[in-house]
């Protein structure tokens, strides 16, 4: 995966299932993200209302991404947590408490 622009800032969010996956997100413009591997080389897990996909690596097992299922939504996550330690450490951590 390619990004244009080092994060400013990433969200630590507090759900369930990112708190499980151990992300933290980078949010970008699909057309700042340039997606290098192989069509099929990660899983896709939704749930709920499916608006978006969960990409996890079919090697190793890391959340990679998430994308919207509709691809009109000009918005997708990034884990940063797959960034080089020194870009990571330049951005700021957002925290958010999850769902109530």
């Amino acid at each position: 995966m390619e990004i244009a622009d080092p994060p400013e800032s990433v969200l630590e969010c507090g759900c369930s299932i990112c708190r499980k996956r151990g992300v933290l997100w980078a949010y970008y413009s699909p057309q700042q993200v340039r997606l290098i591997p192989p069509s099929g080389a990660t899983a896709i897990y939704t749930w709920g209302r499916k608006s978006i996909e969960f990409h996890t690596c079919k090697v190793c097992g890391c959340t990679t991404h998430w994308s919207a299922v509709d691809k009109s939504v000009n918005r997708m996550g990034v884990n940063a947590r797959l960034m080089d330690p020194e870009v990571l450490s330049a951005a700021r951590v957002v925290q958010s408490p999850g769902p109530p």
